[in-house]
């Protein structure tokens, strides 16, 4: 028997990576992503797929998968289509999601917690990520103070800005410097290789990718095993530097 004690492996971030159908699924898992977001681009804006489509995901992907519940461009919904998104979150659990994303505003761009609460608790025990439906409130500290308690909410996807990273980086950033925030927080559009490190110093520990992960970034390339590896080797690093 040899002596030493064991050692555990430093934590690292959470690589969550869009795919839009099973042939993106293998380029994903490949280059190390953690996580899927599953949706259907419709006019930019991604949508609740098809049940089919999502069982033909779930089948191939060997890590957790989160389908967007959406119907329309818009951040609101109404009572008839409140009942058919619990009913497709519930199919989409038993086809083998691990998790659903959404997010819904009110007339006055605030977070509608009573919807979300509302969603929250048909689908008990599922998690879900807050769409970047944050990044259209008029107050978002205001918006984080009331997103960080919801039950079951566990990510929310931010630019910090409409017009992604490009636009809202510095103000994001400045969010994140809230433990509460910065726990569920994941960076996503227009997340650029240079924001990773200052957003892993204040704590946060998820990243999604979407563009970043397909040659181009075109919807039309197959997500690229050799892009989300690079974005994987770039997260690991970051987080390991803290632990120095």
């Amino acid at each position: 028997m040899t002596s030493g004690s064991a050692t555990t492996p430093a934590p690292s971030a959470l690589l969550e990576v869009a795919v839009l159908g099973p042939r993106d699924v293998a380029g994903a898992l490949e280059g190390g992503a953690d996580r899927l977001e599953l949706a259907v681009p419709t006019d930019g804006v991604g949508l609740s797929p098809e049940p089919a489509l999502v069982s033909a995901v779930c089948r191939e992907a060997e890590v957790p998968v989160r389908v967007v519940l959406r119907l329309d461009d818009s951040f609101t919904t109404t009572g008839g289509e409140f009942a058919r998104l619990v009913g497709l979150g519930d199919t989409y659990v038993g086809l083998g999601a691990e998790g659903v994303v959404f997010g819904f505003l009110d007339r006055d761009l605030e977070v509608d917690v009573d919807t979300c609460l509302a969603l929250a608790e048909k689908l008990q025990h599922v998690p879900w990520t807050f769409s970047d439906a944050v990044d259209a409130v008029l107050e978002p500290r205001r918006a984080w103070r009331r997103l960080t308690g919801l039950p079951g909410l566990d990510a929310v996807k931010s630019g910090g800005s409409p017009q992604g990273l490009d636009v809202g980086y510095d103000d994001l950033l400045a969010l994140a410097a809230d433990p509460d925030v910065a726990r569920v927080l994941m960076p996503a559009a227009g997340l650029a290789a240079e924001h990773v490190p200052w957003f892993v110093r204040v704590g946060v520990r998820q990243f999604h990718l979407g563009p970043q992960a397909r040659p181009g970034g075109s919807p039309k390339a197959y997500v690229d095993a050799a892009l989300v590896r690079s974005w994987r080797l770039l997260l690991d690093d970051a987080v390991a530097a803290t632990q120095r």
